[in-house]
């Protein structure tokens, strides 16, 4: 998996990568199949938004989320993506199974 951490007016320090690396690994049980992630941390003026972009084979996944601490606003994204994988695994599997068909012997008495 690529993982690309991006600060924009804000440097990205060791400790937010770990933290993030961290929350990280709970996802990567859902999903096997990660391309590539993007992770952007931003503040705004008092607000601190962290987003994050996820390739998955056959799917992006686009997730933000807002708080006033940074590391609120990460278990708020990780949260929300934990979600999103779990929603589109269960999508991709079939939900419906085919059904078989039992003979029966039927026995007429006369």
């Amino acid at each position: 998996m690529n993982l690309k951490f991006v600060g924009q007016n804000l440097d990205v320090t060791p400790a937010l990568k770990d933290y993030t690396l961290n929350k990280l690994e709970r996802i990567s049980r859902h999903a096997d199949q990660v391309i590539s992630a993007t992770v952007t941390f931003s503040v705004l003026k008092v607000q601190k938004k962290a987003e994050i972009n996820l390739h998955l084979s056959g799917k992006d996944i686009h997730i933000d989320c807002v708080d006033n601490d940074m590391y609120a606003a990460i278990d708020c994204l990780m949260d929300k993506l934990d979600r999103a994988v779990i929603k589109y695994k269960e999508k991709k599997q079939p939900s419906r199974e085919t059904p078989e068909i039992v003979a029966d012997t039927i026995k007429k008495t006369d």
